[in-house]
């Protein structure tokens, strides 16, 4: 039984809502969550370990552990591997995805990853983390909307996600050209590209409840922005004869952009069916403006008066609305 993978695409929330992170430890078995934290490709040393140690548990994980080999030489530490045995899920950091393969790749640490996937541990990763669980992994290279030839390099990934690339921040960093180049220059692969504050939920056989998918890869998207798709299968290109940085001729490439909510049958390259869901936080807010505007639309027709002045009046009426006290409030009063 394969564990799902949880792609992040970087700066996820770790202060309000922290939806991906929560949804990790769902996936890892919430109350009974036995997490490693990999932070080797980050140059922040033990801080970052701490941070993620203290969201997993504020999300309810009963046990946080940090396996961190600082060389090739620690990551054939059998321990170390072993360290890897009896978590139900992997969380590596965002840093340099470079360092990452460097240190790890084909090693024992690396192979304990891969068995603990295939005992149903999910494996998740931010930026870094997420860039190498792909087959081809983004090695480096510039931002910008035109796939260039040379614009970027790959190097080869944990494989945990096969016939794919995976490009993080990439909304917020302007990565659709570099994404474009791999693809066109491997049409075998799908690319993808996924946002800051998002995560590709990818599980073999999707929620389970679907017998046609019990042997796909589902992808689901969870978080604020979008994870971008790129299937290459029917492109044309001139790639194979573009010289040094030249523009690249990239036609017939299939785009998915998916928001929150949105399902993907990786297997296929073909999109689910799926209905927009509302965040809870979200809907709160707009529950709370529909109230507003009733209020608002009685008014007016009660007291014929300036939608300007009722403004005033829900500013009023707020303030006087007391506000429940918050923890450093009931602290101070215990």
């Amino acid at each position: 039984m394969l564990g799902p993978l949880v792609i992040v695409g970087g700066a996820e929330d770790k202060l309000r809502s922290r939806r991906i992170l929560r949804e990790t430890v769902r996936l890892a078995g919430g109350p009974a969550a036995r997490i490693a934290v990999v932070p080797t490709a980050s140059s922040l040393g033990p801080a970052v370990s701490e941070v993620y140690d203290a969201l997993f548990r504020t999300e309810g994980a009963a046990d946080v552990v940090t396996v961190d080999p600082a060389s090739r030489d620690e990551a054939r530490d059998p321990d170390l591997a072993a360290s890897l045995d009896d978590v139900t899920g992997v969380f590596m950091t965002g840093g340099n995805q470079l360092k990452l393969s460097a240190l790890v790749s084909g090693t024992p640490v690396e192979a304990a990853i891969k068995r603990a996937r295939a005992r149903g541990a999910v494996i998740a990763g931010t930026s870094a983390g997420a860039s190498i669980q792909s087959s081809h992994m983004v090695a480096f290279g510039g931002p910008g909307a035109t796939p260039k030839q040379r614009m970027t390099q790959v190097a080869a990934g944990f494989g945990l996600l096969e016939q794919c690339c995976v490009d993080q921040h990439f909304e917020q960093r302007n990565r659709y050209g570099r994404l474009l180049m791999i693809v066109a220059e491997s049409p075998q692969l799908i690319g993808m590209g996924v946002d800051e504050d998002t995560a590709a939920v990818v599980e073999r056989g999707g929620d389970g409840t679907d017998p046609a998918l019990a042997e796909h890869d589902v992808l689901r998207v969870v978080g604020r922005g979008a994870v971008t798709l790129m299937d290459p299968a029917r492109m044309v290109t001139n790639a194979y004869e573009a010289k040094r940085a030249a523009p690249l001729l990239a036609s017939g490439v299939q785009l998915h952009v998916l928001p929150h909510g949105a399902r993907f049958d990786l297997t296929t390259r073909t999109l689910l069916p799926w209905t927009p869901a509302v965040d809870p936080e979200d809907e709160a807010e707009l529950t709370e403006a529909g109230r507003d505007l009733r209020r608002m639309a009685r008014d007016i027709a009660a007291g014929d008066v300036s939608p300007s002045v009722l403004r005033r009046r829900l500013d009023r009426r707020r303030r006087r609305t007391p506000r429940p006290p918050g923890p450093a409030e009931s602290d101070s009063t215990a």
